[in-house]
């Protein structure tokens, strides 16, 4: 989306919702993906389907870093922008509707300071030195394990193993579909640390990527065709104790620390996309023409573009809602689960609906619009399925 078109969806919204600084941020934002990162993918061939070389990846993190948006979602102690999450929200939902392929990477989405956030409570000082300080750095990127073949929505159902060996710890086990770990140079791994095959005791252990008997493999492409999924295979994999984080079996307690959170911060994306589908959309039904006027003045259309500008509406109030309420400390176990469920169904609504006006067009692989339908679907599945957010909103209600 262009800055034009995003302000037209904010106009539509009120007025802009967050902070001064917020706006700032944004407008510093449009100018580097105007002058540069657009201009980089358009060198490179960079395409939402292909993504990035790791080469180009770690140029985009470094920039990204040196202009100060890298780390900007960090806590202000470990030199973030200590951004209120209305403002967080809303910045994001900028950088993913400017549509420009390497927009994940601006704050390091797959591999960096977003991954590293729950790690701060638990992290030591060799932690921090060896892992957390380089990540924020852009000099290292991380991906997050937990997913296995039996354990996703269960996420305590592992399978993979850590058993102790003197000074080390000793994994083996399989991570599935894991985002940014093709170009990670560490892992976030949650292995069971219990002898006890009927005790769940799950610990967190930071592996090197370059250590003996860790290695990829990426057979599989996601429903959006990215390369940026793989497994990991842990095949007896030495790490020393010290690469444990937190407390023996508090592995989940880690991992499921900022899901509250989590599951907002992916709202924005959602809207981003779900905005960059109706602008494309309304630009669509203005230009093309049937039976000799623009099918943007038949009623069926006006309709579909109506109902798209309605729920993207309604979405962005619940998002900026559930923010405010975690800004002013509420528990928003609940509410953030009706976000993530309500915006995600939302968006690929819009999605389905922009492919509609788009006819023939909108079915053809290599055309934006199709790829982010096939976006907006993964929406309702990542980071809890949409079932699992309505167990969570019943769970609150009973």
């Amino acid at each position: 989306m262009t800055e034009q078109a995003f302000m037209q969806v904010r106009d539509m919204t009120g007025p802009f919702e967050g902070s001064d600084r917020a706006r700032e941020i944004i407008d510093r934002l449009g100018a580097y993906f105007r002058d540069e990162l657009i201009p980089l993918a358009e060198e490179h061939g960079v395409t939402h389907e292909g993504g990035a070389e790791r080469a180009l990846l770690r140029q985009v993190w470094k920039r990204s870093n040196e202009l100060g948006f890298y780390g900007m979602t960090l806590p202000r102690e470990m030199g973030g922008a200590g951004l209120s999450l209305v403002d967080h929200v809303l910045v994001k939902e900028y950088i993913y509707s400017v549509g420009c392929p390497l927009a994940p990477h601006v704050f390091g989405e797959l591999s960096g300071p977003p991954r590293i956030g729950a790690l701060v409570r638990y992290a030591t000082p060799d932690h921090f030195e060896r892992f957390i300080h380089p990540v924020a750095r852009a000099e290292k990127s991380i991906c997050f394990a937990i997913t296995e073949t039996e354990a996703g929505s269960d996420a305590g159902a592992l399978q993979t193993k850590a058993v102790r060996d003197g000074d080390t710890y000793v994994l083996n086990g399989r991570k599935r579909y894991i985002s940014g770990s093709p170009f990670a140079d560490l892992a976030l791994i949650m292995a069971s640390t219990s002898l006890d095959p009927e005790v769940r005791e799950v610990t967190a252990f930071v592996v090197e990527a370059n250590r003996p008997g860790y290695r990829l493999q990426a057979d599989y492409k996601t429903l959006a065709g990215q390369s940026s999924t793989a497994d990991i295979f842990l095949e007896d994999c030495r790490i020393p104790v010290t690469n444990q984080i937190g407390e023996l079996g508090r592995g989940l307690s880690l991992a499921l620390g900022r899901i509250t959170v989590n599951r907002l911060l992916h709202t924005p994306a959602m809207l981003g996309l779900a905005s960059l589908a109706m602008e494309d959309a309304r630009a669509h039904a203005m230009k093309r023409r049937q039976f000799g006027k623009s099918i943007g003045s038949f009623q069926a259309i006006q309709h579909m573009l109506a109902d798209m500008a309605t729920e993207l509406t309604a979405a962005r109030a619940l998002m900026l809602s559930v923010a405010r309420s975690l800004d002013a400390g509420a528990d928003g176990r609940a509410v953030a689960s009706m976000a993530k469920l309500f915006c995600s169904e939302t968006a690929f609504r819009i999605a389905d609906r922009a492919v509609q006006i788009h006819g023939g067009e909108g079915i053809i692989q290599g055309t934006r619009v199709e790829w982010l339908f096939r976006m907006l679907r993964m929406y309702r599945v990542l980071t809890g399925t949409s079932e699992i957010q309505r167990n969570t909103i019943a769970k609150a209600l009973l």
